[in-house]
């Protein structure tokens, strides 16, 4: 396994005190603790799986957190409706607005339906069909651009003005933050302490929520992102040390053509967690036909980020005890056919 320590200090230094102190922009493990306890009967709490196999192939004991059975079909809708749940009763009655490729924006539109909020969801006209339709049949109002033409944050945000609606990004939001490091929170809760926890990353709010759980619940576990290849800002970005970006990168990991890290999530992340790591759309397509086929269960490209670094043997530890977050399963099999054919890759 790649060496962590080294880069966790660096990490350490760049923090400021006043970062370290988690100011009031900041999340801290309680806004996590009482996020948790304000989504519990709204999203699931979903199951951990095992597999001999697996286990065999790494020699340690690997523990996947699957999110694919979460509402909407991913981990985003425990960030959406912590964050709809907490606005103001005017916020509410102007409805908000979001940008998405798809899991975000189907959970936003789901969390609004259930809280009786209008939602207007700005999407790209290439996001997979199944999570348009899904978007859709939630309640919400969805408004398509071209991603190479214009950004989602431009459009979004000249309607947010407009319209008089309140922005809930996908990822760079202390509530989002919050609700998605619940998922982490689970995981340790039912499998205990962690050598290595594995999470994928697009704009970091799942892994630096998981990493700030690990932080509290499992000290000495060391939290690794994974990244597509062709949408390496992240890992760049921790890396350097300064922030990076990306642009419209053409990969099968939809849920993770993310610009950059966010504004919140950056130092989060450079302070928490102790890698990143890259894995190429071949991998990921591996990684996420094994899941199909071994542990029975719909996992789309985004979602095997971690599965394919701990298969490919990116990262491993010998008779470790893994966790690897399974972010979603919202899968558009005519859209993965595009990419490759099934025969070449395995």
């Amino acid at each position: 396994m790649r060496s962590v320590e080294s880069n966790i200090n660096g990490a350490n230094k760049l923090m400021t005190k006043i970062e370290r102190d988690k100011n009031r922009e900041g999340v801290s493990y309680e806004d996590i603790a009482t996020a948790a306890t304000r989504i519990k009967g709204q999203a699931l709490l979903t199951p951990v799986f095992t597999s001999k196999t697996v286990n065999e192939r790494t020699k340690s004991q690997v523990f996947f957190k699957c999110e694919n059975f979460q509402r909407t079909g991913s981990f985003k809708f425990r960030g959406a409706y912590n964050a709809l749940i907490q606005l103001s009763e005017e916020q509410k009655h102007c409805g908000v607005i979001t940008y998405s490729s798809g899991n975000h924006a189907q959970a936003v539109a789901l969390a609004g339906k259930l809280l009786g909020i209008h939602t207007t969801i700005v999407m790209p006209e290439d996001s997979p069909v199944v999570k348009q339709a899904a978007t859709k049949s939630y309640g919400a109002e969805v408004i398509f651009y071209n991603r190479y033409k214009t950004t989602r944050e431009e459009v979004a945000g000249c309607l947010q003005q407009e319209r008089s609606l309140t922005m809930i990004p996908p990822y760079d939001h202390p509530h989002i933050i919050a609700g998605q490091g619940t998922v982490a929170l689970e995981l340790f809760e039912e499998v205990g302490s962690l050598d290595l926890l594995l999470v994928c990353c697009g704009g970091g709010g799942l892994l630096s929520g998981s990493a700030i759980s690990a932080a509290k619940l499992s000290p000495k576990c060391k939290v690794i992102g994974v990244e597509p290849e062709k949408g390496d800002d992240a890992t760049r970005s921790f890396h350097s040390k300064t922030l990076q970006t990306v642009h419209n990168p053409d990969t099968i990991a939809d849920g993770a053509r993310t610009a950059s890290l966010g504004a919140l999530t950056f130092p989060l992340i450079l302070h928490y967690v102790h890698d990143m790591v890259t894995v190429s759309d071949e991998a990921l397509l591996r990684a996420m036909f094994f899941l199909w086929e071994r542990l029975k269960i719909v996992v789309e490209p985004t979602g095997a980020l971690s599965t394919a670094a701990l298969l490919e043997g990116i990262v491993s530890a010998a008779n470790a005890r893994i966790g690897v977050i399974i972010s979603g399963g919202n899968v558009d099999l005519k859209q993965v056919s595009n990419f490759a054919q099934i025969d070449e890759i395995r």
